[in-house]
């Protein structure tokens, strides 16, 4: 056993928080704790040592928000809301709008009928907690993600993506399963008119045997057909979203990789998400079930033939100096990815004509960082011309001729969202980000979240302390009685699968 650090974790059984060890083992890295009351717990942390090692040097803490709306008083993570201790500030805020679903994913047990309960925010509430995140400090939330549940069950959703662009959200999005989409290109088209920039569209894989085990139906085909709908309706962008399950469908990673470049005019992203694994699970079961990004990196080399290379993979806080140049060039303040780097990775893929390439191939990352921060630290003595003579010779040292012209300078000059959404319209991502679970949780990794829950009693909550402590007790808060005329039907899905079927042959 090789240490590496200690950090705070949690119980999986009591959820008090724990003295933990992180440790490297066999080239993987794992996480041990011990309670007092349930025992020892060990799961893996990340299925790659050197991996581990490596995005280190790519961190980057980020800055607190000037307006924290709780005080520290229990400490890490139970005085989320953001805390004065919270070391990020909001990228992208989450309003789960309703917990009605129209699917009963046997892995889910969120949905009302599960829970017992009915949340779904009132409109009003809903503009309060949009306010409330476009308050924040010093920069206001620019994205946006509607959640549930369902999302499109709610019949004001195309309201509340119109009052969303008009509090000043740049990016707005849905998180679907897309069963409504497929069903009416009229309703993609009204989505798309409300403002809806991208569809977050759950996509487990390109066979049966995934939704089957995870969502209890076969849903590839409504899922292309959801794809249909949106291109037909106009829209540009859509972003697929595997949850990852050992077992399930990790060897679909390249054939979704494949599908994301087939329709490369609307797939904007892959976002890998390795599971989060929640209620209570025996250790064999865990580690057969667990994926983690190296794990991701490994298998999408395998399957994409070397397409995508471990080395390709970058954390999300690599774009942090990137972002504070420009920042410093234009005298404003952007948004700091500066999440831990071992919660996500990501590449991009290039497509030219038919050929495809990781933007490795034209960019030399680490070079160009080198230099940005020298530039940077030339602006901060004052010298701003020489910092863009720097930049410039070590644009033409780092980044290929084309790269640079038609997707880098367009940033560097403009530095508005416009820039940056057309460069994600030239690429395709591939990433991931492993939200944590009370087996893997780490407090280093969730006081520097970058995605956020806004709740209707003004908080705002990191994803992973959200879903892992906070959900039920905010949701309970708000709950209305579970009546069945207020529970959303299991759709018909084999119905509209055949019916799309039939269209396809016909």
């Amino acid at each position: 056993m090789n240490f590496i650090k200690e950090t705070k974790s949690l119980c999986p059984e009591c959820l008090k928080v724990l003295p933990a060890t992180i440790y490297e083992e066999g080239g993987k890295v794992y996480i041990k704790k011990r309670c007092p009351e349930h025992g020892e717990w060990t799961d893996l942390y990340w299925g790659d040592y050197e991996q581990y090692m490596r995005v280190l040097k790519y961190e980057h803490l980020g800055r607190k928000l000037d307006n924290p709306r709780t005080e520290t008083k229990l400490g890490c993570p139970y005085d989320c809301g953001l805390c004065p201790e919270h070391n990020s500030h909001t990228v992208l805020g989450i309003i789960d709008v309703t917990n009605r679903c129209n699917l009963r994913c046997p892995i889910c047990f969120a949905h009302a009928g599960a829970a017992g309960y009915l949340y779904e925010p009132s409109f009003d509430e809903i503009e309060e907690m949009l306010r409330n995140l476009r308050e924040n400090r010093p920069v206001p939330t620019p994205a946006l993600q509607f959640s549930g549940g369902e999302p499109t069950v709610r019949e004001d959703l195309p309201d509340l993506v119109r009052l969303a662009k008009r509090l000043g959200f740049s990016h707005v999005e849905v998180n679907t399963n897309g069963i409504l989409l497929a069903e009416s290109v009229d309703y993609c088209k009204e989505l798309l008119d409300a403002g809806v920039d991208t569809f977050y569209l759950q996509f487990d894989g390109v066979s049966p045997k995934p939704y089957i085990a995870a969502r209890g139906f076969n849903l590839f085909e409504i899922k292309v057909k959801a794809l249909q709908n949106i291109r037909e309706a106009g829209g540009r962008s859509v972003v697929l979203v595997p949850t990852l399950v050992g077992g399930v469908n990790d060897q679909e990673i390249g054939g979704i990789i494949r599908f994301a470049i087939e329709n490369r005019d609307i797939v904007r992203c892959v976002n890998f998400q390795p599971v989060s694994i929640t209620g209570r699970i025996n250790r064999r079961e865990r580690e057969r079930m667990r994926i983690t990004i190296p794990d991701l990196m490994r298998l999408a080399e395998e399957q994409t033939g070397g397409l995508i290379k471990r080395e390709d993979w970058y954390p999300v806080p690599t774009v942090v100096p990137f972002a504070r140049f420009v920042g410093k060039l234009k005298d404003r303040y952007y948004p700091d990815f500066s999440a831990h780097p071992h919660c996500g990775m990501a590449t991009y893929l290039v497509l030219e004509g038919d050929k495809v390439e990781t933007i490795t191939r034209h960019l030399n990352v680490d070079g160009f960082l080198k230099a940005i921060e020298a530039a940077s630290k030339l602006i901060d003595e004052g010298h701003s011309t020489r910092a863009k003579m720097t930049i410039a010779a070590a644009a033409i040292r780092n980044i290929s001729f084309g790269m640079l012209r038609r997707f880098l300078l367009p940033i560097i000059w403009r530095g508005d969202y416009k820039s940056l959404g057309d460069l994600h319209h030239r690429l395709i991502m591939i990433g991931s980000m492993h939200f944590m679970d009370p087996y893997n949780f780490d407090l280093e990794r969730v006081n520097r979240c970058v995605i956020h829950y806004a709740v209707p009693d003004g908080r705002i909550i990191p994803f992973c302390t959200m879903n892992t402590l906070h959900r039920r007790a905010v949701e309970k808060k708000f709950a209305k009685p579970l009546e069945e005329s207020k529970i959303t039907p299991l759709y018909d899905v084999e119905s509209l699968r055949k019916k799309i079927l039939r269209e396809m042959k016909a």
